[in-house]
């Protein structure tokens, strides 16, 4: 049999509260939408008590067309000594007209009596009270906070807080590893014996699992071949201390990797890879390029001896198929490399039938990288370096001189000013201009331009996407080498390109010089880099 296992997500919750995250309310309706769109269940907003953000993404995400996706209002339960119709977070959830209701209630004693210094019965009844109290309107998940924790300390108290829920009409108990210590085993267990607690009840199990212990997802998946219906967790892992389980691995997981599951109401699973840089992008977090399944890393091959047999065969080094969660394969080029790397990327310049030119390459690549150059994300300056080794690179334009001043304008201001001189040789006219910048790269790259616009006014198209500073070899302190890599677009395109020196204007020029050539070679159509939108989610 198959069994169909929901997803309640609750990035926009449990999410936000991971350092470094936070989302505008348009943010948060955004990401709702996409993940209603790729189909899952139960999306949690928020708690509409603990601020106006939440409560105003609860009024605007009813005008959202969501499909069968649930919007789920958070909270907790009444407090002691006030009736639920009294408490002002039960009225707040029930104003947020939600459909679903998730309610969290302690199951450890010791939170009980130590932490809302409550009576371990009349916790019983605020559960109770609280759910039958939201129940009437909405479908009740009691999120059983601190479960495997309290469940350790005693079973008997943590069973009797689910069950109580379950008697108030809860359609969905969720068992949280809230402090994110428990272990595979420690889950199958526990979900075994609250399944048989509360078998005589019309509910169904679900699972909230914290990283803390770095086996979210491994408890996730325990919890669900247990017998947990419901998964819960975000995406890419955001949460607070070390975050939640993340559905993309959770998901991926189960829907590709384990047999019996349905996910996602029966939706293919390649657009994972995209609302995973989606979220990133929105939360403006940096991608985790070793993220599995949808890391930029997750299918990059840099070993020669891999390439070698992926080249062959793809399953010899890739547990999936990379399309099957919307990413993709990557060959990289390094000192590691064998020519089966330099095959894969040099395809298109029809070369890989010259066995010479192809260790000419290679050895250029180690001596390169030995430098201090690395080619995995300045793919534009490996193509340049494969076309000065096979001799077919010709020179828009000959560097004669470049010059960069920067300081204060005056020595009572603190208004920092850049300004660079450059001399080019382009055909046989030499070129002399200068121009100022917020910066030494700024003026070096306005003044390149003013040099290059009216031989190549196609230059006007092209803009910087980033620019990163690296230091290569720390241990030699200030006179240290410096990476320097840009990315570039002309909006129809993304590019990469490199420079090294132990001096980061000289860096900064070799790698604008390599952009610029490289634009007008793809002008010249003799080259056919990444389309910007496929290679946006590298940046």
């Amino acid at each position: 049999m198959v069994r169909s296992i929901v997803v309640y997500d609750t990035t926009l919750r449990d999410g936000t509260q991971g350092e470094g995250v936070s989302f505008s309310l348009q943010d948060k309706l955004n990401i709702c939408q996409r993940l209603a769109e790729i189909g899952i269940e139960f999306v949690e907003g928020g708690y509409p008590l603990s601020n106006e953000k939440d409560v105003a993404f609860f009024e605007k995400v009813r005008q959202l067309d969501l499909g069968s996706t649930q919007v789920c209002a958070f909270g907790m339960t009444r407090r002691k000594g006030l009736a639920a119709d009294q408490d002002p977070g039960m009225l707040a959830m029930a104003r947020a007209e939600t459909p679903v209701c998730t309610i969290v209630g302690k199951s450890w004693d010791f939170h009980v009596t130590d932490v809302l210094n409550a009576d371990l019965d009349e916790h019983l009844e605020m559960i109770g009270d609280s759910v039958s109290f939201l129940g009437r309107g909405s479908q009740i998940v009691y999120d059983a906070e601190h479960f495997f924790d309290g469940f350790k300390a005693n079973s008997d108290y943590a069973l009797q807080t689910v069950r109580t829920a379950a008697e108030a009409g809860a359609q969905w108990i969720s068992l949280c590893d809230t402090n994110g210590g428990a272990l595979p085993e420690d889950i199958t267990r526990v979900v075994e014996t609250v399944a048989k607690a509360t078998a005589g009840f019309d509910l169904q199990l679900a699972i909230h699992c914290h990283n803390d212990g770095d086996l979210a997802t491994a408890n996730s998946l325990a919890a669900v071949e247990a017998g947990c219906n419901q998964v819960q967790g975000t995406i890419n892992g955001i949460g607070e201390r070390c975050g939640n389980a993340d559905l993309i691995a959770v998901i991926s997981n189960l829907g590709l990797k384990k047999q019996g599951y349905r996910l996602l109401g029966g939706k293919g699973l390649e657009h994972l890879t995209e609302l995973s840089r989606y979220v990133y992008e929105t939360a403006n977090l940096q991608l985790r390029n070793n993220q599995p399944f949808v890391g930029q890393s997750a299918f990059a091959h840099k070993g020669g001896m891999h390439v070698h047999a992926v080249n062959k065969a793809a399953h010899t080094y890739e547990h999936l198929n990379p399309a099957a969660v919307g990413n993709e394969r990557r060959i990289l080029v390094s000192e590691l490399s064998g020519r089966s790397n330099i095959i894969a990327l040099t395809t298109k310049h029809n070369i890989e039938n010259d066995r010479e030119l192809m260790d000419r390459i290679l050895a250029e690549v180690v001596r390169q990288e030995n430098r201090g150059y690395q080619y995995e994300s300045a793919e534009a300056s490996f193509d340049l370096l494969v076309k000065r080794c096979a001799g077919t690179f010709q020179r828009h334009f000959e560097t004669v001189k470049y010059r960069v001043v920067a300081g204060d304008r005056n020595a009572s201001s603190n208004h920092a000013f850049a300004e660079a001189i450059i001399k080019l040789r382009v055909g046989d006219t030499d070129v002399f201009e200068a121009a100022e910048g917020h910066g030494p790269v700024n003026a070096l790259d306005a003044a390149l331009r003013k040099c290059l616009g009216t031989a190549f006014p196609v230059l006007e198209q092209m803009f910087l996407l980033d620019y990163k500073v690296r230091v290569v070899n720390c241990e030699a302190g200030t006179a240290a080498s410096i990476r320097v890599n840009i990315e570039s677009s002309d909006g129809d395109h993304v590019w990469g390109t490199i420079g090294v020196s132990e001096n980061i204007i000289e860096a900064s020029w070799l790698a604008l010089v390599d952009a610029v050539e490289y634009k007008l070679l793809l002008e010249e159509g003799t080259l056919h880099p990444a389309p910007a939108e496929a290679a946006s989610a590298n940046v």
